[in-house]
This record gives C-alpha cells, structure tokens and sequence, in this order.
C-alpha cells in the first residue's frame, strides 16, 4: 500500500489535469514508482490518497476545477480511497458529497483518548520508574486544573509538544505562554531532542531560538497584511526570504540571503513550524502559530511604546473585531498584554454596536476576558460583560415577525449563543451553574432551555443533580423539543436504559412531528447500534412504517451503521421492488446508489431498474443517481439523451434532460441538443424543462433571449388541467426574472396581458406589469 499526498492548497494543482505527474512534483508527494507502476498501482486500490488544503485555494473558479479534477480521478481509479481536508471556514460541502465523497468533522482527543496517550507516551519515553509516576503524574495534574490546557490537549501536535515541555517544567497555566513555549520547544529544543546537527554553513551559538521567533513575528504580521490576511497562512518563498534576510542584515550577519534560504530550509525540515506548499509558497504548519506569532508581534509593539492603547483598539481591534479570521488572534492579544490593558480593550468592545454583526463584539469580549489570568484586577468589566450576555439570552427584535423564519432563527441563534459564551467563560464562578439548573428548567424560551441542557450536561456532567435534571425533562416535559434535546445529551454523556430506548421506540409510534419522529429513529439507530434489536426494528422502520420521512432515516442510518452486513445489499434490493410506496422505492434506490457504488453489480442493476421498472418514479430515482454518481462513464450520456427523447415516463424524461443540462455544461453537444428538445420535443413539459436549464445554466448564450421570446409568443399549449404550467406562463417568468431590463420583456408582458388566450398568462403578465407599475 502507498500512500500519496497533494498539497492543492499550493493552487498549482488545479492546473493539473494529470495528477500522476503530479505526484512526482508536490511536496510531500515525492513518488520511487514511475508513471506505469504508479498507475498500476492505483488500478488496483493500492495507494491511499489525500488532497491537502482545499480551502487555501482562494479563488472559487479555481477551486471549483480542483474539485472538479479530483472528481474525474476518483472515477478513473475508483478503488483508491481518496482524502480531500480542508478547514471549516469557506467549506462548501456539496459539490464533494455529490461524488460520493463522506462528510466528516476532524474531533480533537476526547478525555480518554488523551489519558491514553499521556500514559503511553511516558510509558514509551521513561525508563526509570519513579520519574516516569513523577512526570506523568505532573502532566495529569495539570490537565486535571487547568481548563485551557484541557482545551488545548485536544490536539495531537499540541499535546505532544506539552508532553516534550512537561519533562523539564510545570506547563503554563495559560494558553498565549503555552503557544511561545511550544514555539521554544520546535525552534530549539526539537532538535536537541533529535539528536541534530546544526548546517555548518549557520552557527547555532547566532541564530537562537528567539531570533527566530522574531523572525516569525514579522513573518506573520506580513502575512496578515497580504489581500487573504490571516485567513490565507500563505506567503511567497521570496517574500519570505526578503523579510529573514532584513532581519539578518539588521543584525549585521554576514551573507543574509543565504542564511535567510538555511533558515527557510531549518523550519520547515528540522522545526516543522513552516510547510513548503508548494509553488515557491509557504504557510505556518499549524494555524495557532501563524495566529500566535501575529498576535505576538502586536504585543511587543505595545510593549515598545511603538502602538498606544488608543492605537491598539483603533488600528487593531476596531478594524478586526468583526472578521472570524482575526479572532482567535484578538483573544491571544488580549491573554498577552497586562490585565487591565485587556480590561480597557474588553471595555471597547461592549460599547461597540454589534446589533447588525450579530453581537460579535459581546462575544469576543467573553474569549478575550477567558484568556485573562487574574480577573479580579478588572472585576467591574467582568460583572458589566455577564449582565450584557444575560440580556442576550431574553434579546428580541423591535417588531414582530414570523415565528418561523430568518428573523426567528436570527434571535433563537444570538440567544444560544450567549448561553454557550456564559457557560464557557464564567463556567468556574460559583454562581454559574445555579443560573443554568434554573435556565434549563424554567426559561420562557425553549431555544434558551435546550442550550442550556446541553451545556449543563456537557459543563457540569459530574454534579448529582445533573442527571437528576436530565431525566426529569427527558420524562416528564411539556415540551417534546426539551425532550428530545434531554435524551440526546443521556445518550451522549450516560450509558443507554431501557426507559429512554422505550421512550424513543415511543416518540417514532406517537408524536405528531414528522421532524421529531426523524430524530428519534437517528438517535435510537446511533445510540443502540451494538444491540441486537436495532437492527430488525430498523428494518421494519424502513419497510412498513406508515410515514415516509422515517422510512428514509431508517434506510439512511442502515447504510451508515450496517452496510457491510451481507445480508443488507440484498435487503434494499428488495424493498425497491416490492414497497407498497413510491417515495419509499426510490428512496431505497437512493442509498442503494450511495452506499454500494463501487460494488460491480450496482452499475448494471440501477441501469436495468431505470429502463424497465414499472415505476416511473423509481425509474427516476435511478436516472438522477446513474447522471450523478457514473458521470464520468461514457455511456451515461448518450444513454441520458436517448431516455430524454423516449421514455414512456414524464417524469423520467424531464429527469433526464435536467441531470444532462446539470452534469455536462461543458459538453460542446449540450447547449445545441437542449435547444433542439426545447423547440421541438413532442411533449410540452419536456420542452419546458429544456428551456428553464438553458435560462439557469446559459443565460448570457445570446440565443436563449430569443428563444424564450418565442415560446412567450408562440408556443401552442392549451392546458388540460388548472394545475398544469402552461409554457409561455414559464417563459415569461423567465424572461421578467432574468431580463426585467430588456425592452423586449416588457412589450411581450404588455402583448400577453392584452392577447394570449389562456387566463392563467394573462393574469401572469398581468401582475408583473403591476409590479412595474406600467399596466
């Protein structure tokens, strides 16, 4: 098994059509195989993998390709398991989920996993027993104590460079003083551990781990200035050999450009602070270092007297406080400055107005202030910042509004929000916990009550009263949310009984939430996988169930906890043959698709269903999934256009032609093919759907102007039924939402409203023109 890696954040590989050349380029990817081998290994599935970085291609056409590329390649070798990370922040998920990709979130440690490997990293590392108790014992401790080090522990890096710097110290209780000791430790003491020897063209006893930290410093800060800011953590390698050799030349070193390209080289391959990406670029290895280092830099200039107080919330906080890139860079300022400084920038922004930025000032107020070491020095800020989140939790808007919508979802989400701020920072006050136990049990808001059941049971999972609380509103609560909410965070925290897998088995029989129901089936699926009557119950969920929308959770969650059972496969084949639903049939066609596309079968199975089954809406079901998951076969297309001109189903045609116009955009034959379905397919409604893809997918093709025109003027249709659309109604939708500029549209509206036969496009021109005001 080999395993291969791509940096795209690097951009170069969008440009690659061929990525077994670039295999052999990307850093980190450097391949012994040569090109025919490394095919052949890949035609066999014996390689993992992974393109790294998809988020640090900033521009979104360019990414789009890199998707696009890494979607034909899986399809060419659809036995390799492929990788594609890529940070939360302008992740877009579809586009991946649609090539059949899994949608996973990267969890940091949880508690036991990083006990497990406190004790096996001391284990490994101490040969001399009392020290190793001695030492593991100190990093428990702190663990135990120190809630920022706890948050922190979560990630592998970090842990073990806390594991490396407890040997020698108590770790910092801190988490600004935890990023500098761990910068010391990967500049410095990395090597020492390894055992390295320095480049005897660079004299160590010159070049110190400071030096180097101000270097980074600068580093930073200028890659906080580029067009990305701190969202990017990329700078060009020349840009970055010019600001080392300015710090070098400063200090009077001799040659600093070719110390400044040691150095570079240092970094990245004995420190692993900074990763080559590739295309003469480079980028801190781990995102908290470029953040620290920024953060950092900002200190040292207020510690020089070079940036005022006035300056540092002005210049700084005033321009940032409001950017989620800036954020966690903000929070380390204000952990690294004195503490009344950070009480006079947590002052600022509580006065900031932050009503249209969703209160994110209040919010950055609360991380700023958990960073602080000694709140009592700024005790009346912390006392002003609660009361301000408190009022969030009861925040509403000046008007009234709909109960269920964005503005009710705006304030459902600022109030919850300020619910989790409260229990983060002030989780350690004494007078925290008695306000959630009452919040949770007694708010007029059940948004209000469920965040605070979660956090209760996540906060405070070790307080008698908790469980107590849980159970209570888990039983007896009028609320079938709070319920629901209270079995979830029980099944998340406590073993699984037999009154909440009665209780659940109760919410799927009776409640009258469709939504609810759903969830319920999820959590019983997830919660109860390892008992054996999950599974049967599961089964007869998705086969006989009287609602739909559980019938397809049940299939969902039996795909995802039980695929490779070999009796599932043909369980779902089954049930698209023989379910008395429709909807349940091409659901079930759905996951089948989904779930076991790279089974030999599968192909041939979902192409015989959509050419002969019965069903004109499992016929569908398996078109969309044959357009969307075999794409890249090439007799999917020419298949897709003969079902479009000549199935006996409605349905299944206008499916075609829409998954042909979605799939092949760039098809030189698909532009000329819809318009000839759009002028002259036998069925009206295909023709159409043939028109709306051409409006949505080539709207500036200087042709699809004058073809809906015509449709608006021309087309025959006399509608049979009231509920039927008639075609020049749909082009002149098109046309007003699409071209409301053009004179065209509105002398067609005008002759419309005045002569078209069928009430329903009259009435149709009829409002527009009212909305122009030009009846």
């Amino acid at each position: 098994m080999i395993e291969l890696r791509i940096y795209i954040r690097s951009g170069e590989s969008g440009h690659c059509q061929n990525f077994l050349e670039f295999f052999h380029q990307s850093p980190g990817s450097i391949c012994h195989l040569n090109q025919h081998q490394l095919q052949e290994k890949l035609k066999a599935g014996d390689a993992v993998v992974m393109f790294d970085g998809l988020d640090e291609i900033f521009d979104s056409g360019k990414r789009e390709d890199v998707i696009t590329a890494i979607h034909r390649f899986t399809n060419e070798y659809p036995r390799v398991r492929v990788i594609v990370t890529s940070r939360i922040i302008g992740y877009k998920p579809k586009r991946l989920q649609d090539a059949e990709f899994h949608h996973f979130i990267l969890q940091d440690l949880n508690p036991a996993q990083i006990q497990d490997f406190v004790h096996r990293w001391h284990e490994l590392t101490f040969t001399d027993a009392r020290e190793k108790v001695r030492i593991c014992d100190r990093m428990k401790r702190a663990l135990e104590y120190s809630s920022t080090i706890r948050d922190l522990a979560g990630n592998p890096l970090l842990l073990t460079i806390m594991a490396i710097l407890n040997r020698s110290q108590e770790l910092p209780r801190d988490r600004a003083e935890l990023y500098n000791q761990a910068s010391r430790i990967l500049l410095y003491q990395w090597d020492v551990e390894r055992s390295l020897v320095e480049d005897s063209r660079l004299d160590p006893k010159t070049i110190d781990a400071k030096d180097k930290q101000e270097m980074l410093r600068r580093v930073a800060w200028k890659m906080q200035a580029a067009p990305e800011g701190l969202a990017g953590n990329i700078i060009s390698a020349e840009d970055l050999e010019d600001i080392l050799t300015a710090y070098l030349k400063n200090k009077d070193f001799d040659q600093p450009r070719n110390r400044a390209k040691l150095i570079v080289n240092q970094l990245r391959t004995r420190n692993f602070i900074l990763c080559d990406l590739g295309a003469d670029s480079y980028g801190f290895i781990h995102r908290s270092f470029l953040e620290y280092f920024c953060a950092s830099q900002v200190v040292n200039r207020v510690q020089a007297l070079e940036l005022s107080l006035d300056e540092l919330k002005a210049e700084v906080f005033g321009p940032h406080w409001d950017d989620e890139s800036w954020q966690e860079v903000l929070c380390l300022i204000a952990g690294l400055i004195a503490g009344k400084l950070t009480g006079e920038v947590i002052q600022f922004l509580i006065e900031q107005d932050g009503e249209v930025q969703k209160f994110t000032n209040l919010f950055l107020a609360a991380k700023c202030l958990d960073e602080v070491r000694d709140r009592k020095v700024i005790a009346a800020v912390d006392s002003q910042l609660l009361e301000r989140l408190k009022e969030l939790t009861k925040y509403d808007l000046n008007y009234s509004y709909e109960p269920y919508g964005e503005e009710a979802d705006l304030v459902e989400k600022i109030r919850t929000q300020a619910v989790s701020a409260i229990a983060f920072t002030w989780k350690e006050d004494p007078e925290t916990l008695p306000w959630f136990k009452q919040l949770a049990q007694s708010d007029d808001d059940s948004a209000v009550r469920r965040a605070a059941v979660q956090e209760l049971a996540r906060g405070w999972k070790d307080d008698p009263e908790t469980l107590t609380i849980l159970n209570e509103i888990a039983e007896h609560d009028d609320n079938l949310g709070m319920q629901v909410t209270a079995v979830q965070e029980l099944l998340r925290g406590w073993k699984i009984d037999f009154k909440i897998l009665s209780w659940l088995k109760d919410v799927v029989r009776f409640n009258d939430d469709p939504n609810q129901r759903s969830s319920a089936v999820q959590e019983l699926a997830r919660g109860c996988k390892d008992d054996p009557g999950t599974l049967p119950w599961l089964k007869t969920m998705a086969q006989s169930y009287d609602d739909w929308n559980v019938q397809k959770k049940a299939f969902q969650e039996l795909v995802r906890g039980w695929k490779h059972k070999p009796e599932i496969l043909p369980w779902f084949k089954q049930i698209t043959q023989s379910n008395n639903y429709s909807d349940v049939r091409s659901s079930a066609v759905e996951e089948l698709a989904r779930g076991w596309k790279h089974d030999p079968e599968t192909l041939p199975w979902l192409k015989q269903l959509a050419q002969s089954n019965d069903d004109s809406i499992v016929r569908r079901a398996a078109v969309e999934e044959l357009a969307r998951r075999w794409k890249d076969d090439p007799k999917t297309l020419p298949w897709l256009k003969q079902l479009a001109q000549s199935d006996d189903g409605l349905i299944v045609r206008r499916a075609a032609v829409e998954e042909l116009a979605r799939g092949w955009t760039d098809d030189p034959e698909t532009l000329p093919w819809l318009k000839q379905r759009a002028q002259s397919d036998d069925d009206w409604d295909v023709r159409s759907s043939a028109v709306e893809e051409l409006a949505r997918r080539w709207k500036d093709d200087p042709e699809t102007f004058e073809l809906l025109c015509d449709i608006a003027i021309n087309h025959p249709c006399e509608r049979m039924f009231d509920f039927q659309d008639n075609p020049r109604k749909i082009a002149l939708e098109i046309m007003f939402k699409q071209y409301p500029d053009r004179p065209k549209t509105l002398e067609i509206l005008r002759d419309r409203f005045a002569n078209d036969p069928d009430e329903q496009v009259r009435e149709f021109a009829e409002k527009q023109l009212a909305k122009l005001d030009k009846l």
